[in-house]
């Protein structure tokens, strides 16, 4: 008996429900058709190719765990199966949607007045408009309580002056969510392309999500009318929920990460020969696939518990605290131990597992880091909140 795909040692497909194991199949074929051929030459050259946008709003994975306004409504556990196969294509694919549906497009879902949801969700959703998540700023990163970015009245209107940094599609958004303090509170606001005062500007030389547009946000008095403003987001509270449905994206698509870097490798290993025998038939190269194996299954499992308690609306910020640290680190080392059995040749584009590695070391920091979450769990367990 052999094994194509990892996850059959503990047959986690037969988890999961027709419809279910349909949307995974339908999305992976995207996948196997229109980025795994191209996906390394995208990540040499630093670019996520935009006319993929509408490609994926038409496989429908834009915001496809949102009720209406052209969006699909599908359960989280097809949202995350979604994020498990984009991702084993390429952790930028995958967080282009991630902040598309659930930073962006949820952010508006969620918050933003019916004139704005009708404005902007549908094109969203069938990707014909962009839209990116202004948080982060470039002293600001774990401490968004703390952000320097401004929000003053003049009248009817808003002055926004800031900078946000490491913004994933940030120069290329159409529309962009900004966050900013005010005599109130945090606030949200809608800032969209050609705004007299918002500029762009793409962060260059990555050595990590190459196949993915970063970029810095500059907001220099920055003139919108209280229409601008998402009227239900009323505290930090509100960007830290969108946050939580990004998070939970990825601790699925980790998965399909670490599942597409040990698929390869098995692969490699049953056909590389040396000393007159395929590699797969060391023992170590053995200790080292079973216990990848059973690392990445057991991330498989937790990704479906943690769907099915979202599903049943009873899933805790502090699980999925547990799931991105557990799912993200196991991942990462995943990659990085395959690298070890593809040897030289690990190095190269050729072969995914380095790849996913360099990739995951973002993934590990971005939407929480991986000491936050820690503290998180820390938090909940203790009832000491470290980081304060």
């Amino acid at each position: 008996m052999t094994m194509t795909d990892p996850l059959e040692l503990l047959d986690i497909a037969g988890l999961l429900s027709d419809e279910e194991r349909q949307i995974q199949e339908t999305v992976a074929r995207f996948v196997a058709d229109r980025v795994r051929p191209y996906v390394a030459e995208w990540f040499e050259e630093g670019t996520f190719p935009r006319e993929l946008a509408p490609e994926l709003g038409k496989l429908g994975v834009l915001g496809m765990h949102l009720d209406g306004y052209g969006c699909a409504g599908t359960s989280a556990v097809a949202y995350g199966l979604a994020c498990l196969e984009l991702e084993a294509g390429d952790s930028g694919l995958r967080s282009f949607v991630s902040v598309q549906g659930s930073l962006a497009m949820f952010s508006i879902w969620k918050y933003g007045s019916e004139e704005q949801k009708l404005e902007w969700l549908p094109r969203m959703a069938a990707g014909e408009a962009i839209g990116c998540f202004g948080l982060t700023e470039p002293d600001f990163g774990s401490d968004p309580a703390n952000m320097r970015t401004r929000a003053v009245r003049d009248g009817d209107d808003w002055i926004l002056t800031g900078t946000k940094m490491w913004i994933t599609n940030g120069s290329i958004a159409d529309i962009a969510t900004v966050w900013a303090q005010t005599e109130d509170g945090i606030r949200g606001f809608l800032v969209p392309r050609g705004t007299p005062g918002f500029t762009t500007r793409t962060i260059k030389q990555k050595l990590s999500l190459r196949a993915s547009i970063t970029g810095e946000l500059i907001l220099d008095g920055v003139r919108l009318p209280d229409a601008a403003r998402l009227p239900g987001a009323r505290s930090l509270g509100a960007p830290l929920s969108c946050l939580n449905e990004a998070r939970f994206g990825i601790i699925f698509g980790a998965t399909g990460a670490g599942r597409d870097a040990l698929s390869s490798t098995l692969d490699y290993a049953k056909t590389r020969v040396q000393f007159d025998r395929p590699i797969a038939a060391f023992q170590l190269t053995q200790e080292k696939l079973a216990n990848m194996a059973v690392d990445l299954n057991t991330a498989a499992l937790l990704a479906l518990h943690l769907g099915r308690l979202k599903d049943a609306g009873t899933l805790k910020p502090h699980q999925v605290s547990v799931g991105k640290l557990n799912n993200v680190r196991k991942a990462l080392s995943i990659a990085r131990e395959c690298r070890t059995i593809l040897g030289g040749s690990g190095i190269t584009l050729e072969y995914s597992p380095l790849r996913h590695a360099n990739n995951l070391e973002s993934v590990l920091t971005y939407e929480g880091t991986s000491e936050i979450h820690t503290l998180v769990i820390g938090h909940t367990l203790t009832g000491h909140a470290a980081y304060r």
